[in-house]
Order: structure tokens, then C-alpha cells, then sequence
């Protein structure tokens, strides 16, 4: 466990201290930026390890090294691509060479694949080979108008679900954006996806893939880049509460309790506040947090054999029909993902994977009578914020009341969704947010 820095370390005398708390990826991408710009913030973090819910562990039953979980990266994330490349490790993420996205309805057997087409004008949805099948080019362009849709409607609401499209491209689409059913979640977090990704073309929206997990790609890079260039990080740092001043000028928070010290925040100091919303509320709980979270369940089944040619090459898969909705391949192991699982989450381990197992023999063609591989089932029970119309309000900014607090994470009003880009770009935001504040002191005369 590292020391807290001591009060020499942390404060500059002409700069002052950036304090993060939480090492996440959100607290990560803060930091990033910041040391970019010239700073050395110091991390906090409660557990032993970086990352947050993007890591990666060894699994003694695989004798594989998996992710917590899948995540789908695209191509058109532009914050995620910036981060990668500012700690050196962009060449850590694959970028598939086309944007390419294979389905399979286990009920029927029936395949197709979504092609989208080079250039910004979506033509590939005149293709009848390009797009879902017994689905119009009309369909399609409906999603133009979830630009202007409210925000309480669900995206079930926004769509004609008597469409095959529904069930084909949109609800899957929608699961694996929102971690929530197309019944509840909010349709207008839908845009600001389809804007970045397929409305910009096939070039924006190929899939990409850790090359060495989501450890070795995101997070390892990261924490070795900072540690060079003089940023600290301390784990086994869990913050107990703050204390805080009120005046005329505001609210300040005053000093950081941990369980073994007391840092002071003196007036040049800023405190970047990057954890979960449930954390954010039990510290401070005059901040507006989303109140409601959705599970996500992985499974993760090491093949007998090595997956179809065909399937190695995508290394994804929609699921319709099933209790999973997408598949992700890492050479001979299969994970599965059920979003909006709360229902699933509480179930054993052995009954998901028993359920699981046949959709992915059926989704790779391994023969109906393939015994139950071993496997490991992660549950990520707060695997997201739910992200449906009422919770969205709730949605804090990267400022808050306190005149040298800021914000961070996923759940925080990115205009995204609760997604890796989402967490960095929420970062980077309040990584700018503080340098900003900073500079506004100096240009007031406030510090010398």
C-alpha cells in the first residue's frame, strides 16, 4: 500500500493540488489530462487495483486471463481514442478492418450480418444483402428523428415494435448501449451513439477489441504513463467523508478523511470526486445522483475447439432469441452477455451457465449435444446506472456547489451513455473543469 503523499508532496505552492478520488477509469482519464496539462494530481483509490469496472483477472478454472466484463468499443470514440493515445497505448486496441455485425436467431438458426457502407450517406440500408432482413430502407431513417425525441420516452415508445427491425437491430442495439430493455430505456440516449458512429459511416463504427484485456489495454498503460511523468497514485485509500466550510463566498471543501490520515485542501487545491453514484451520494449527500442501477451478468465458457473461421474474424456476435445478447470471442473463450440483468444476477452461478451454454453451442454451430464447458460468471450487479427517462434528471454536472469540488464517472451529464467512452470523456471534462477554475483564479489576481 503506498503512503499518503505528505503534505511537501502535495502542495505546490504556486499550483496547488489536484486530489482524485477514485481510480476508475474515469478517475484515470481525469488524471491523464490533467498531467497532460502540466499537473501531477494524486490518486486515491479504495481497492487494491485501477480500473474499476473495466479490468481484467486471471481465471484458475479457464487457466485464462478474462475481463470483468464486455465492452462494445467502437471505432467513432473519439474520447477513448484520444486517451489511448495520450498514455501510449493505442496500439493496444484492435480495430476491426470493416464494420461488420453478425446476428443469430437461435430459435430458427436464421443469420444475417449488418454491413454499413464507406462514406457518411447510409446507403447500405438500400442493400437488401447489407441490412436486417424483411426489414425497409424507411426503418432506418426513422432513427433521424430520435434527435429531437423527449426526454421520457422509452426507446419501445419511439419505434414500431411490430417491426422485425425491432426485435432485430434496435432492441439489440438498445441492450447493449443502454443496459436496459428497449421497454424502459430512454430513446434519446440513443442519438448522440448513432450520431458519432453510424451516421458518420462504416469508418466510425467498427468494432475494437483489447488486445491484452481491458487491464493490459486501459488501465496498466495508464498508471504506468502517470507514475513517469510525476502523478501519484495510492491504493487501499477509501475516503471516509469530507469536511466542509460554508460562507458568503460558497461551500469549500476543507479537508479529505481517510481511515489512516487527514489530507487538507487548501485554496488552491481542487478535489475531483470520481466514484460510483452510490459513493458520491453516501459522502456527499446534497449531490443529485441517479438513484437506480441495472446488473450485468458475463459468462465466460472456454471452448472444447476453436470457433468457426467465420466467427474468429467478427469476434462478435448478437443473440436474438436468447437470454444473452451478444457474444464476445478471445481465441478459445466465449463470453456472453445478459444486460438488464437484475433477475438474472440473483440466480446461482451453475443456473446461468447451464441456461447460457446452449445459446452459445447454437450461436457457433458446436452441435446440440457439446457438454457444459467450464466457465466463470462474473456479476456486475451495479453494472450501470439505469439509464431510463426518470433517472436521467439526476444526472449531476462535472460542477457542483462546492467551489473546488468537481465531478466524475459514467453517470455523471455527459450526454452519453454509461459506457467507456462515457467515463472518459467525463473525465477529460472535469480534468478541463479544474484547469479552467484555475486559470480563472490566476487571471482574477486571486493567487500569485
Amino acid at each position: 500500500m503506498t503512503s499518503v503523499p505528505t503534505p511537501e508532496r502535495l502542495h505546490n505552492p504556486e499550483e496547488g493540488s489536484v486530489h482524485i478520488i477514485g481510480g476508475g477509469l474515469s478517475g484515470l482519464a481525469s488524471a491523464v489530462r490533467l498531467v497532460q496539462a502540466g499537473c501531477q494530481p494524486v490518486i486515491y483509490e479504495s481497492t487494491d487495483h485501477a480500473g474499476g469496472r473495466c479490468r481484467s483477472l486471471f481465471e484458475p478454472t479457464l487457466n485464462r486471463l478474462i475481463d470483468n466484463g464486455n465492452h462494445l468499443l467502437l471505432s467513432g470514440n473519439h474520447a477513448t481514442m484520444d486517451y489511448l493515445k495520450i498514455i501510449g497505448a493505442r496500439e493496444e486496441l484492435a480495430v476491426a478492418p470493416r464494420a461488420v455485425y453478425t446476428f443469430v436467431d437461435i430459435r430458427d438458426g436464421k443469420r444475417w450480418s449488418v454491413r454499413p457502407n464507406r462514406g457518411r450517406f447510409p446507403w447500405w440500408v438500400l442493400s437488401e444483402s447489407r441490412r436486417v432482413p424483411d426489414s425497409r430502407p424507411w426503418d432506418y431513417f426513422a432513427a433521424l428523428g430520435l434527435s429531437r425525441v423527449k426526454h421520457g420516452k422509452t426507446v419501445a415508445e419511439y419505434f414500431d415494435t411490430d417491426r422485425k427491425i425491432f426485435e432485430r437491430f434496435w432492441e439489440p442495439l438498445t441492450v447493449a448501449v443502454l443496459n436496459a430493455g428497449a421497454h424502459e430505456g430512454a430513446a434519446c440516449l440513443l442519438w448522440p451513439v448513432i450520431q458519432l458512429t453510424f451516421g458518420k459511416g462504416e469508418a466510425a463504427c467498427r468494432p475494437c477489441f483489447p488486445c491484452q484485456g481491458l487491464s493490459g489495454t486501459f488501465v496498466d498503460p495508464a498508471l504506468a504513463w502517470l507514475s513517469v511523468n510525476g502523478a501519484e497514485v495510492n491504493f487501499q485509500h477509501r475516503i471516509r467523508g469530507f469536511k466542509r466550510r460554508s460562507d458568503t463566498n460558497g461551500s469549500t471543501i476543507t479537508e479529505l478523511d481517510f481511515a489512516n490520515a487527514s489530507i487538507p485542501i487548501l485554496n488552491k487545491d481542487r478535489v475531483i470526486l470520481a466514484v460510483p453514484p452510490d459513493s458520491a451520494s453516501s459522502l456527499l449527500p446534497d449531490i443529485p445522483v441517479p438513484s437506480n442501477s441495472r446488473a450485468i451478468v458475463n459468462v465466460h465458457f472456454l471452448l472444447p475447439h476453436p470457433p468457426p473461421e467465420d466467427a474468429r474474424k467478427t469476434r462478435l456476435m448478437g443473440i436474438i432469441g436468447g437470454h444473452a445478447q451478444w457474444l464476445f470471442l478471445r481465441e478459445d473463450v466465449a463470453s456472453a452477455t445478459v444486460s438488464a440483468a437484475d433477475k438474472v444476477a440473483l440466480e446461482q452461478a451453475e443456473t446461468i451457465a447451464q441456461r447460457i451454454w446452449p445459446e452459445v453451442v447454437s450461436a457457433l454451430g458446436m452441435g446440440k449435444e457439446s457438454p457444459l464447458s467450464p466457465y466463470r460468471v462474473i456479476k456486475e450487479k451495479r453494472g450501470t446506472f439505469a439509464q431510463i427517462p426518470d433517472q436521467l434528471p439526476l444526472r449531476a454536472k462535472t460542477r457542483t456547489a462546492y467551489n473546488n469540488l468537481f465531478l466524475a464517472g459514467d453517470w455523471t451529464d455527459t450526454g452519453l451513455p454509461a459506457t467507456i467512452e462515457g467515463a472518459v470523456k467525463s473525465g477529460f471534462a472535469a480534468a478541463e473543469a479544474v484547469l479552467e477554475d484555475k486559470e480563472k483564479s490566476r487571471r482574477n489576481g486571486l493567487w500569485p
